[in-house]
């Protein structure tokens, strides 16, 4: 099992020393990859009340792209978008830009992707928020015949394309397109036409129900379910390190292959949560040693 950490996209503000102090530690302390989160606006409480949304106009995201093709400049490790909500942005673009951060990182990249749940933000970019489940399956296709493909042709029903293509193409052909949600219809999906996938729910009975309705769609679909990546996730919390590596070894035993550890919500000093992650490395090495 591959572990990483979720990059504090909420807590790290806008100093770029920040940034490249957070990467380097997490690169030093032996993790695997860097997995960030993606929101391109914010909503405004005030005009959109109730809000009940878990972000708002204040909270702080950097754009992941851009992001990544920073930190392939300072570190070496994998990079992980968790996910990016792909329907409200432009099918073609996405591959150029997801492309760019594979060659970036030689080949160090996954993609993961989502359908999101803020409407605001939709309507903000001009996609359409109803039908983005259907779209997203459509835009998986296309991008791994242009991340393939010299000269693509492709005519579906949300998308036109004739006799165009990407230059340069990625390093991986195709790039590995990770999928999240939390409902039948997404775990569906992630069985028909993913390569890995994000769980929202912990070890336990729920786990079990979403990996069968996954496993079923892989082998409705001719595929092995056993080729599909699944990367959990453990929060720092109460019980610290203690407690971050019981939960990880309950992902082991569910079969994850990958694992992020999240520490969103220590605050905003940087030293904190490279802090935790180090007391978070030290358990996890002696819980697998």
């Amino acid at each position: 099992m591959r572990i990483g950490v979720v990059f504090p996209q909420t807590e790290m503000g806008g100093d770029v020393g920040r940034v490249k102090a957070y990467a380097e530690a997490v690169e030093q302390l032996g993790y695997a990859h860097i997995l960030a989160y993606d929101h391109v606006l914010g909503a405004d409480p005030a005009v959109h009340a109730p809000w009940v949304g878990p972000y708002d106009i204040d909270t702080t995201f950097h754009e992941p792209f851009v992001l990544f093709g920073y930190l392939a400049g300072i570190t070496s490790i994998e990079l992980v978008t968790g996910v990016i909500i792909v329907p409200q942005r432009q099918t073609a673009l996405v591959a150029k830009q997801a492309a760019e951060v594979d060659l970036l990182t030689e080949g160090r990249f996954r993609l993961g992707v989502g359908i999101g749940w803020n409407a605001v933000e939709y309507q903000a970019l001009n996609m359409s928020f109803g039908d983005r489940g259907v779209r997203s399956e459509e835009q998986i296709e296309l991008m791994r015949r242009l991340w393939t493909e010299r000269s693509v042709s492709f005519e579906g029903r949300h998308h036109l394309v004739e006799g165009a293509g990407l230059a340069p193409l990625p390093v991986q052909r195709p790039i590995p397109v990770w999928i999240g949600g939390a409902s039948p219809r997404a775990y569906d999906r992630i069985g028909r036409v993913a390569d890995g996938w994000f769980p929202m729910v912990a070890p336990g009975p729920k786990l079990d129900e979403a990996r069968g309705i996954v496993d079923q769609a892989a082998r409705t679909a001719g595929r092995d379910p056993e080729s599909l990546g699944m990367e959990g996730r453990v929060n720092w919390g109460e019980g610290g390190a203690e407690t971050v590596a019981h939960h990880a070894e309950k992902w082991r035993a569910s079969g994850a292959t990958h694992l992020a550890i999240n520490t969103m919500g220590i605050g905003p000093s940087i030293d904190d949560h490279i802090s935790a992650l180090a007391a978070s490395a030290d358990a996890l090495r002696l819980a697998t040693a």
